[in-house]
């Protein structure tokens, strides 16, 4: 197992708190990528890296710290993120509620969405970053999860 990023900050210091169920959410994906990842600058120093993002506006803000040396910071427009970003929270959502009060058949229906849009958020974080870093599918599954809990509160 690889882990190019040693540490993970999500800032979210200018928005309302998460509700509990995005809470545990962020704590999952947080646990998973520090277990595992793939991420690597294209023009910059190699990893380790302590990683940090923000949205800020409508920018979605990165800090790559490297074990020595400059941070290498870039940012991204939010709004292609947005729209995947709802659906996949939206049916997130409803997961959780068809968890406590509906029958199995419901529940896999609805977290094959959940996986379905997890999945075409993953590409579309793969590609946004793509002239600044390379990393794998399930990087990108986390930090899709990540960056996505910054929509919905």
């Amino acid at each position: 197992m690889t882990a190019d990023i040693t540490g993970f900050t999500l800032d979210d210091s200018a928005l309302p708190p998460p509700s509990p169920e995005i809470e545990q959410e962020r704590n999952i994906a947080i646990f998973d990528l520090l277990e595992a990842n793939t991420f690597r600058l294209t023009d910059g120093p190699a990893p380790p890296y302590a990683l940090t993002v923000a949205l800020r506006g409508r920018l979605l803000q990165f800090s790559v710290q490297p074990a020595s040396g400059a941070a290498h910071d870039f940012a991204l427009p939010y709004a292609p993120f947005r729209k995947a970003a709802r659906a996949y929270l939206t049916v997130c959502e409803s997961y959780f509620t068809a968890v406590r009060s509906q029958g199995p058949d419901e529940i896999a229906r609805l977290d094959e969405g959940r996986k379905q849009l997890h999945s075409e958020g993953a590409a579309l974080v793969i590609e946004r970053l793509s002239e600044q870093a390379t990393t794998d599918d399930n990087t990108a599954r986390r930090l899709f999860t990540l960056i996505g809990s910054l929509y919905l509160r």
